[in-house]
């Protein structure tokens, strides 16, 4: 931090005082409630927040970091949080050989040896599928894009019905993803007399497999799709019984996999990590390619290491981490952000989403465990104000938090002024102002002893689960032209964001729901589904597991039909469901220290892949 900041801030204001903020959220029904009126009637409506107004200051070093001591008369709760794996002095120390340009040029050599491997004449169609599949799986496909949309354009005009199961899956799979229009009748030839898939498939693992994956990209109208789901995983199960032990058998891992979380449902930077080891095994794998995607994997882990030694001393410099009552997550929301985006040149998104999360998580923590309601409705109206002094009225151990806050996001605003000519704070205080709403609204309900309907839960949990907060802001840092159709897209909330923040709040309630009711909080998804529908824990758990996927498919619907946002953007959206299944999938990956976790942030950021 330094004195610049300062001055940038004021003239953030300056330059932008005469522009009106964004009119205030229209209520709209949401798409989601159309569609499952049983579950949600409406989304959330708050107004717009005022743009700052102050230059920015600076605390002390201990100014803020002990509780006063008309505070400490308070009974306040403890989330019981572990410190963090990963400490400053750890992640300062960091070397990486692949850093820099030392690699570079070989890489670039292997680079384009591919590119001639990609487009060679001669290679059959299910060659081509084959090889784009590879390039996805193992990470690599951002470095031949146009290559790739090149050779999937020429196959959806001119392709040919495939003989094959598996060929036909594959086909479908890569050309939805890429948002090629493709109907499900393409399975037809698979069907019998009564529209159902034939026996005859059910051994035939491999296209099976791919059949599987590829039902995990239907709209909720694609019946043939759906059902898919449920044949192919019901025949996978049985294969894996009846292999169960062959530990050397390639297919019974892939489909192991596979069962666990499909691919769509994946974060991509795990599923390369996972498939550079069983793509090495495969007979028919490429040397090159192998040594080009474990080139690349060091060279981004190098990039993303460089990026969280910045971010973990920004981290120390807030003083932050010196709150005793607050998680100390900086490298697990830097985690979040490589599943958002992981490409080299997204750094600058990267390192401010780590910073908008990292906030998120503080935030959390006061109204979740350690703040009385009191000093919430306090933060909540100094948050909507977004003024300076409104720091005044705030509580010593909050002030630091707001202060942060106020000087970050301005600060990232700024740096959107200068580079875009728009001015985005009035949209990114606005965000801030709704979810500190969404998180008093739950505290009340804690405090009240109140148990919502699931339709109430719904409608305020969509918003606190910061899934609009962070995409919001990921907008901004990865568009460019930004159009006045997309903005007033964006300020009424989008089906995608809220389709997306839909998934992440189930997933999180159905990881972190027993450790949060522990602590003290208020009934999540789960418990509000059993009180309503007179079911099981685990009864409920499914129930909101069928809804997860059911979202999915809308959201795959709005995939395909979205033409505002850019493939960028959309894939951030898509990434982050795919970041919260694999957050969630064991637990709570971010309250806790979650062994699973922790495994993963050190495979993707701290262990290099072995070249030979």
């Amino acid at each position: 931090m330094d004195v610049a900041i300062s001055t940038n801030v004021w003239m953030l204001h300056m330059a932008t005082s005469k522009i009106p903020p964004p009119p205030a959220a229209t209520c709209l029904i949401s798409s989601f409630s159309r569609e499952k009126p049983s579950l949600v009637s409406k989304a959330s409506c708050f107004s717009t927040a005022a743009a700052g107004r102050s230059m920015k200051t600076e605390p002390s070093p201990n100014q803020y970091s002990a509780i006063s001591s008309s505070d400490q008369n308070l009974s306040r709760r403890s989330g019981n949080y572990q410190p963090t794996m990963w400490d400053f002095e750890y992640i300062q120390s960091i070397h990486n050989d692949y850093a820099g340009d030392k690699y570079m040029k070989h890489f670039n050599e292997l680079k384009e040896e591919m590119k001639k491997i990609i487009m060679a004449e001669g290679l059959e169609e299910l060659e081509k599928l084959e090889l784009i599949d590879n390039l996805q799986r193992l990470g690599v496909s951002y470095h031949f894009r146009d290559e790739i949309m090149q050779i999937l354009s020429s196959i959806n005009q001119h392709s040919t019905s495939a003989d094959s199961l598996y060929a036909t899956a594959l086909k479908f799979r890569l050309l939805r993803e890429h948002v090629f229009h493709i109907s499900q009748d393409i399975f037809n030839n698979f069907k019998d007399e009564n529209d159902n898939l034939k026996q005859s498939i059910c051994n035939d693992t491999k296209g099976l497999l791919q059949l599987y994956e590829a039902s995990f990209l239907a709209t909720e109208t694609e019946t043939t799709l759906n059902y898919a789901t449920r044949f192919t995983t019901t025949h996978l199960k049985n294969y894996v019984d009846n292999h169960c032990g062959d530990e050397e058998n390639l297919m019974v891992a892939l489909v192991q996999h596979a069962l666990e979380l499909p691919r769509h449902w994946m974060m991509p930077r795990l599923e390369t990590e996972w498939y550079l080891s069983i793509y090495e095994r495969m007979s028919s794998s490429n040397p090159l390619l192998l040594e080009l995607a474990k080139l690349d994997f060091n060279i981004v882990q190098a990039a993303h290491q460089k990026d969280l030694r910045i971010l973990s001393r920004w981290w120390k410099s807030t003083y932050l981490a010196e709150l005793s009552f607050s998680r100390d997550r900086v490298v697990e929301a830097f985690f979040w952000t490589v599943g958002l985006l992981f490409e080299p040149q997204y750094s600058y998104c990267r390192r401010m989403l780590t910073k908008v999360i990292v906030f998120i998580v503080v935030l959390d923590d006061i109204y979740d465990v350690f703040g009385s309601l009191d000093e919430m409705e306090i933060l909540t109206d100094a948050v909507e104000r977004w003024d300076i002094k409104a720091m005044e009225q705030l509580p010593d151990y909050m002030k630091i938090c707001y202060l942060a806050l106020f000087n970050s996001t301005n600060e990232m605003a700024y740096d959107i002024l200068k580079e875009k000519g728009i001015n985005v704070l009035p949209y990114f205080t606005r965000q801030w102002a709704d979810l500190c709403k969404a998180y008093l609204q739950e505290a009340r309900w804690y405090y009240k002893g109140y148990k919502p309907t699931l339709e109430e839960y719904i409608d305020n949990a969509w918003i606190s689960i910061a899934t609009p907060l962070i995409l919001v802001h990921a907008f901004f840092f990865v568009t460019n032209p930004i159009t006045k159709e997309a903005l007033e897209s964006l300020n009424k909330y989008p089906d995608i964001i809220r389709r997306c923040a839909i998934i992440n709040r189930f997933l999180d309630d159905l990881g972190t729901s027993s450790e949060e009711l522990k602590r003290g909080d208020v009934s999540k998804s789960i418990q509000c589904f059993m009180n309503e529908k007179g079911v099981s824990e685990e009864e409920a758990k499914e129930g909101i597991r069928i809804l997860i996927k059911e979202t999915w498919e809308l959201m795959n619907k709005d995939q395909m039909e979205e033409l505002l946002f850019s493939e960028t953007f959309i894939g951030i959206a898509l990434n982050f469901s795919r970041a919260s299944h694999c957050m969630y999938q064991h637990g709570d990956g971010h309250g806790i220290q979650n062994s699973h976790i922790i495994n993963r942030i050190s495979k993707l950021l701290f262990e290099p892949i072995t070249i030979l």
